[in-house]
């Protein structure tokens, strides 16, 4: 599984006109299914009165077979969601949805013609599609004396660790999340720290 990949930071719209039928086709930040159906609603009140609203999203990494979905919404199967899917997954975005909303012009396009035109905007949309990477953080946590502490946030600060939470009693423990790559060197800072009293371990990599 891929641990950075590039994620849209914004969403962007494109609209053709083809053999007289209008396409609308929206890009979107998708990390859920619940997004998408939340991107879906937004963009049914905006684009009221369609014939169709095709859709397609993946909710992870780009390579993630799992957290994926598509509709063809009412047009013959396989004609739209799917080639959607296809193109979005040839593009190594992660956590993106495509919504193609069609305004039906009259001319029957076939389902060559739909599954070009269902994912052309797509393919036209996204090199301007803003993005941003995201980088996978992986859960963990960490026992200090109150007067480490401040040495330890600013370490963790350094290697990309995000403190979630602190809870002080006896001695402060903190709840992280941290880059997989950073966990070697992060170590290493927190032995020379701590006289090697201190080492990190992921929660899920036990």
């Amino acid at each position: 599984m891929a641990e950075k990949y590039p994620i849209p930071a914004g969403e962007l719209v494109f609209e053709e006109e083809i053999k007289a039928s209008r396409f609308i086709t929206v890009l979107s930040h998708c990390s859920s299914e619940v997004d998408l159906k939340s991107v879906l609603t937004d963009v049914k009140a905006r684009y009221p009165g369609a014939s169709h609203y095709c859709w397609a999203y993946v909710a992870a990494a780009p390579d993630n077979s799992v957290a994926i979905g598509s509709s063809d919404d009412g047009e013959p199967a396989g004609s739209a969601g799917r080639p959607m899917l296809a193109t979005l997954q040839g593009s190594g975005l992660g956590e993106v949805c495509a919504v193609v909303v069609r305004y039906y012009g009259g001319t029957k396009l076939g389902v060559g013609g739909l599954v070009r035109a269902y994912t052309s905007g797509i393919k036209k949309a996204l090199p301007t599609l803003p993005t941003m990477l995201r980088e996978l953080k992986y859960p963990s946590c960490l026992c200090c004396d109150y007067a480490q502490l401040a040495d330890i946030e600013y370490l963790l600060g350094k290697h990309g660790g995000d403190i979630l939470e602190r809870n002080f009693g006896g001695k402060v423990t903190l709840q992280l999340q941290l880059p997989k790559a950073n966990l070697m060197e992060l170590n290493r800072d927190l032995a020379t720290l701590s006289q090697g009293q201190i080492v990190l371990k992921f929660d899920k990599f036990e």
